[in-house]
């Protein structure tokens, strides 16, 4: 089930997505349809309020939370129980979007506050629920600094 979603990934990924200039320059942000920017708004508000309820509540009910020096999380109790002390500050602005059907993704960058370099970048693989809500399957992210 996964080669087929990685596939559609990489497909729908643009190529200049997938390439930085040499300068190192920061990739531009992109505006999202309303129904993503949502997401993105969503995960910022129940991020920044401590709020692990809300913020499990965007990912589907098997979703998967891949982040960095932890091992996989999936389900949204593990997700809210993983997140339980989690928060803070946070801005999340997108580089590079798609859908095709119920699925897409979100490829963007995160800091602490709105305007500061990125100190991370994440990917948000979608699956649109049947009542038309975009949900999050997999959130990964890691830092743009080395360990």
């Amino acid at each position: 089930m996964m080669l087929p979603l990685i596939a559609l990934i990489v497909c729908l990924t643009p190529h200049a997505a997938l390439s930085q200039t040499a300068s190192l320059a920061p990739l531009p942000s992109v505006m999202l349809p309303p129904e993503l920017a949502r997401v993105l708004s969503q995960y910022e508000a129940a991020w920044q309020a401590h709020d692990a309820i809300k913020l499990a509540a965007l990912f589907a009910e098997d979703g998967f939370v891949l982040s960095l020096g932890r091992p996989p999380v999936r389900g949204r109790d593990a997700i809210r129980k993983q997140y339980a002390n989690a928060g803070g500050p946070l801005s999340l602005r997108a580089f590079a979007y798609a859908t095709e059907g119920s699925i897409g993704y979100i490829i963007g960058g995160f800091t602490g506050r709105k305007g500061e370099p990125d100190t991370g970048k994440f990917t948000l693989t979608l699956r649109k629920a049947a009542n038309g809500r975009w949900l999050i399957v997999s959130d990964m992210d890691n830092g743009n600094s080395l360990p």
